[in-house]
């Protein structure tokens, strides 16, 4: 459990966390017709890769791109709910779970 709690994957926790808010931008830009938040959402994802470079110095590729992936896809659909009043389907979030699942048991294996 404690390969949860390293350094490394801070750095994945908060790019995706940086690539939901980038995420959120882009809705808002509604097709970056919003210069601002069209530009903003650029500069966020630049900043998410570079978190995600420093992880993978010590994380292999494949773990801290699935983690990073499930976290971003959990986030972004939950922000889209919260802040865009977006809607999934029961088998959609169905299968966001089987992605976090499957990054979970890649991660501990």
């Amino acid at each position: 459990m404690n390969q949860f709690f390293t350094l490394s994957f801070g750095f994945v926790v908060l790019a995706a966390i940086v690539d939901i808010a980038a995420n959120m931008a882009l809705t808002r830009s509604n097709g970056f017709k919003h210069k601002f938040w069209g530009g903003l959402s650029i500069a966020l994802v630049l900043c998410a890769f570079t978190l995600l470079a420093q992880a993978v110095k010590e994380i292999d590729l494949a773990v801290a791109y699935a983690s990073w992936g499930a976290i971003g896809i959990l986030g972004t659909a939950v922000g889209g709910s919260v802040l865009f009043q977006q809607r999934l389907s029961p088998l959609g979030w169905a299968g966001i779970f089987v992605v976090i699942a499957a990054v979970i048991v890649m991660k501990t294996a």
